[in-house]
Order: C-alpha cells, then sequence, then structure tokens
C-alpha cells in the first residue's frame, strides 16, 4: 500500500507516519517543507520511500506522477490561529486543500484531512452543525470554507473523503511549533526552567485557569486516522476530541506532578501548588481579548454513530505520558 502524508514533518502527521511503520506500510510519501530543517527529527524512524517539498508535490500528484495512491492523510496547513495573512490562509488552507480533493476524486484515491475545532469560534455548541460554526479568525475560516465543500462533495464522492476536526492536540513531536506548541509542551518547559507554570487568569466569566477545552493526545488522534484507514466505507466530516472539557488547571496540575514524580517527590494538590508559586496567574494578552475560546468540547455523537469506539485517555494520563516522552529526551 502507498499512503502520502503531507505535513508529515509536523506533530500529527509525524506520528501519523511513524503509526503507519508500524502497522506495516511500507511505502509512505512524505510532503512537507523542510526550510525549518531541524524537523526531519520528527521522521527519524519512520518508513519513508519518497519525500516531496510541498510546492512540487500537489501538482506531479494531479498529473498523476507518483503511480497508484491509496490514500492520503492530509496535514499540511498554516496553523497559526494569530496569522492575519488571508491571502496565505485561503491559498494554503483551502486552495491547496481543494485542488488536492479534486485530484484525490478523480483519480479515486482516500482522502483523510485534518479540520480543526477553531471553526466553532466562540460557540456555546460543539456540533458538526452549520448554525454551531462561528470562527473567531482567518484560520477557523479558511478551515470551515474546505469543509463546505467538502460536505457538497460527499454525496457524489467517488472515493472516501474524511474531515476530523481536531481539538486540543498535544504529544509527542510538537517541539518545532513554537508559540503554537500546545500548553502541555510549554508547561513542561516553564516547570523545567523556572519551577513555576503560567496560565492565563480571570477572562470570558471563568476564574484563574478555569478556561477549559478538550485536550486529545495525540496517539488518539493517530488511532482514529488509522481507524478511518480501516474502515473505507465511512465519510464525513467528524468532530475529533474527547468529548471532555477539562481546566487549563488540570494541565498544569498535571505537569508539575508528574515532573515531581520523576524527582521523587510527592503530588500536591493544585492549590498547594499555587500557594508554593508552582502555577502562576498571568493577565491574558490583549492581542487575544475577543479572540480566545474559553471552552471547547468536541460533541463525539456523529464519531461515535459512524463506529468509532476508540477510548481517549483523560488529562492526567496523557499528560503523565507525554511528560516521560519529554524527559527521556526523545525529541531534540
Amino acid at each position: 500500500m502507498k499512503v502520502v502524508v503531507t505535513g508529515a514533518a509536523g506533530m500529527i502527521g509525524s506520528n501519523i507516519a511513524h503509526a503507519l511503520t508500524a502497522a506495516g506500510v511500507d511505502a509512505i510519501i512524505a510532503v512537507d517543507d523542510l526550510r525549518h530543517g531541524d524537523k526531519f527529527r520528527n521522521l527519524q524512524g519512520a518508513r519513508i520511500s519518497d519525500y516531496f517539498d510541498q510546492e512540487e508535490f500537489y501538482a506531479r500528484f494531479a498529473r498523476r506522477e507518483l503511480g497508484k495512491i491509496a490514500a492520503v492523510f492530509h496535514q499540511g496547513a498554516c496553523s497559526d490561529t494569530m496569522e492575519h495573512d488571508g491571502r496565505l490562509m485561503l491559498r494554503t488552507n483551502y486552495r491547496c486543500s481543494k485542488d488536492l480533493l479534486d485530484a484525490c476524486q478523480l483519480q479515486g484515491v482516500r482522502l483523510m484531512y485534518a479540520s480543526s475545532a477553531a471553526i466553532y469560534g466562540n460557540s456555546s455548541t460543539f456540533s458538526e452543525q452549520p448554525q454551531c460554526e462561528r470562527p473567531l479568525n482567518v484560520y477557523g475560516y479558511s478551515k470551515l470554507l474546505f469543509d463546505d465543500v467538502v460536505r457538497r462533495v460527499l454525496p457524489s464522492a467517488t472515493s472516501q473523503v474524511v474531515g476530523l476536526r481536531y481539538f486540543n492536540v498535544y504529544g509527542p513531536r510538537e517541539q518545532h511549533k513554537g508559540r503554537m506548541a500546545s500548553v502541555a509542551f510549554h508547561h513542561f518547559n516553564q516547570f523545567r526552567d523556572s519551577g513555576k507554570v503560567r496560565l492565563f487568569g480571570e477572562y470570558g466569566g471563568y476564574g484563574p485557569g478555569q478556561q477549559v477545552r478538550d485536550f486529545i493526545h495525540v496517539d488518539d488522534v493517530v488511532a482514529v486516522n488509522l481507524w478511518f484507514l480501516e474502515h473505507p466505507q465511512c465519510n464525513g466530516v467528524f468532530n475529533l476530541g474527547t468529548g471532555r472539557a477539562q481546566p487549563f488547571n488540570d494541565v498544569a496540575h498535571a505537569i508539575v506532578n508528574a515532573c515531581r514524580a520523576q524527582r521523587g517527590e510527592p503530588a500536591l494538590t493544585l492549590e498547594h501548588q499555587v500557594s508554593q508559586g508552582m502555577v502562576e496567574y498571568i493577565p491574558i494578552p490583549e492581542a487575544l481579548i475577543g479572540k480566545y475560546q474559553c471552552r471547547t468540547q468536541a460533541d463525539l455523537g456523529a464519531l461515535r454513530a459512524a463506529g468509532v469506539d476508540h477510548q481517549f485517555l483523560d488529562v492526567a494520563t496523557g499528560v503523565r505520558r507525554y511528560v516521560d516522552w519529554l524527559s527521556a529526551g526523545t525529541s531534540a
């Protein structure tokens, strides 16, 4: 089986490539932009049969120059939610994806692609329904625009199309993402470097650190992607989160205790961590005011109805696993 992974050196793409390797897929075509060369580390150990720069791949794929492709995992995107260049965002996240979808349909190639919970913006309900979709930034809009195209194509699709609206993903191989890395990654580094982690204080009607998100470990994201690879009859746009909303305080609490456990120190309550200065609250930056999601929680009804019965890690378990991976120095 020959499979393409775009954004292959990124966080989710590289974890998909490693999972495909473990599953015995022996022909993985990696597509990415490696101007930041250190991202190659994410692909070490994956069975890559070929590599294309993103500027070369899409045209060659459309011209059918790559042979018979079974499926494309399209993870490549501009994922910086603070990026204000609408032309860049629409070109990268919409037009590129639309052209890829068209080529896949013409060739009978299955397409699993990354959408985003940013589509929901400040909605209070996170269900795959148009009335719930209120993006707060051009990133979320670019993802919604493509999802809408997919919805129109699905009734007459000639091959599988699956869009997965990722919620707050954390886990291995995100060290290259800078400010867009997960809060778990930043908290780990903050605690390692300064002995404290920082959270936003009161905002949006929520108390300090009480804003809630649906935090999902990248291993769970990969497992669901591969489930759809094994079920080619399933199509649609689906939420991919845990279905649980947990406060940022839970992440900070888990990070601190996981790091303490590695040093042989006992676990502390959140209250003790705050009183001892291990957890600190700061004002939300002005640039985020009015653009910040205070709550996300995936409605998993459609995903479960499709047959996905995967059991997702909670924050305490997932964060502990991630801290072990980070502390082992597995990644640069």
